[in-house]
């Protein structure tokens, strides 16, 4: 079982920067893919950014690529989403999952454990 925390939201005007945090409880997450998915209203979650156990391998939404960088401390159990350079089109709640059963993925169907998202607004 994996308990997931998001925290970091907030409101910042375009071009700014916010760094997402994911806290994590549970024996299970040093060995999970973990992935951020975001989601607006009448939308359906919409990936992001995924990263594997050990970092070596990151894979970004082609809407981020450039701007948003996705990394994890396993001695912390925290996966963290720095975004830069942010649009008003980034608006939106930001969840957290992991997933212990692969490797990585950008499909929301194959993370198990959830967060309860947090809210980021980007004002022009």
């Amino acid at each position: 079982q994996v308990q997931l925390v998001e925290s970091g939201g907030g409101l910042v005007q375009a071009g700014g920067s916010l760094r997402l945090s994911c806290a994590a409880s549970g024996h299970t997450f040093s060995n999970s893919a973990v992935g951020w998915f975001r989601q607006t209203p009448g939308k359906e979650r919409e990936f992001v950014a995924a990263i594997n156990w050990n970092s070596r391998s990151t894979y970004y939404a082609d809407s981020v690529k450039g701007r948003f960088t996705i990394s994890r401390d396993n001695a912390k159990n925290t996966v963290y989403l720095q975004m830069n350079s942010l649009k008003p089109e980034d608006t939106a709640v930001y969840y957290c999952a992991a997933a212990p059963r692969i490797y990585v993925s950008s499909s929301p169907n194959d993370y198990d454990y959830w967060g309860r998202g947090t809210q980021v607004t980007v004002s022009s």
